[in-house]
C-alpha cells in the first residue's frame, strides 16, 4: 500500500517534516535529490521555491512545480524518524 501523507513542512536547509497517516514521523533530507537530480537544482536556485511545497490530491505525492515532485513512498523509505536522527547526531 502507498503510504497517505498527512501534513507536509518546509523546514530550513531543505529538509521536510513529513506526517502519514499510520502516525509515522519522517524528516526527509532534499539535498542529496538537489544535487543529483538536474531539475531540483532550482529548488536551491529560485528563491522561495522550496518552501512552496505541495501536497496532491491523492496525498501520495509532494511537488514544487510540474517538473518537481517526490512520491510519498520515497519519502517514507529513505526519510529519518526524527528520534534516530537525534541518536546519530549524539553520537
Amino acid at each position: 500500500m502507498i503510504p497517505r501523507i498527512k501534513e507536509i513542512k518546509p523546514l530550513d536547509d531543505y529538509i521536510l517534516h513529513v506526517c502519514f497517516d499510520d502516525g509515522k514521523v519522517i524528516l526527509y533530507d532534499v539535498k542529496d535529490d538537489i544535487n543529483n537530480i538536474a531539475q531540483f537544482g532550482d529548488l536551491k536556485s529560485v528563491y522561495g521555491l522550496f518552501h512552496q511545497v505541495q501536497l496532491d490530491e491523492s496525498r501520495t505525492c509532494v511537488y514544487w512545480n510540474d517538473e518537481i515532485d517526490l512520491p510519498s513512498d520515497t519519502i517514507y523509505e529513505y526519510g529519518i524518524e526524527p528520534r534516530s536522527l537525534e541518536t546519530h547526531v549524539e553520537l
